[in-house]
């Protein structure tokens, strides 16, 4: 195994993991909505019915599973995907800026969202992005293409 594999496997693993609470939200409804800190407003939407908690959940789900593949990409686990080396910087620059929350939390508050909730899941969202980098980091010269 090269240099930053177990690092991506992880990292991927961690998106996968997440990607399947989000699609585990939509099946347990309003109250896994709440439990997982989506705010009331989309619990009470999800409570309607309404088509528009399933299709942010959706879509939060389906990028987290692409983040996933760049991840297992980098590993060497699946095909090149395209921009690699690019797309595992993004992930990891997005990922570390959505943890730094952890550090500010009150210049992002939402009224939807508790100041617990905007701490636990910076925290978690931070450990993905430091997986990911130094991922990234470790496997940076088999990204190139070339090896």
């Amino acid at each position: 195994m090269q240099q930053g594999n177990i690092w991506l496997i992880v990292g991927g693993s961690l998106s996968v993991a997440a990607a399947l609470l989000h699609l585990a939200c939509i099946i347990g409804g309003p109250d896994w909505y709440r439990f997982f800190g989506a705010g009331e407003g989309i619990a009470r939407a999800a409570a309607r019915g309404s088509w528009g908690p399933v299709i942010m959940t959706l879509g939060i789900a389906t990028v987290l599973a692409i983040w996933a593949a760049y991840a297992f990409s980098g590993a060497g686990l699946i095909a090149r995907l395209p921009l690699l080396r690019t797309g595992l910087v993004v992930i990891s620059a997005i990922y570390l800026l959505r943890g730094l929350v952890l550090f500010f939390p009150s210049a992002f508050q939402r009224p939807d969202l508790s100041e617990t909730f905007l701490r636990w899941s910076s925290a978690i969202v931070l450990v993905f992005g430091l997986v990911y980098a130094i991922g990234t980091w470790r496997a940076w010269n088999s990204l190139s293409g070339e090896a």
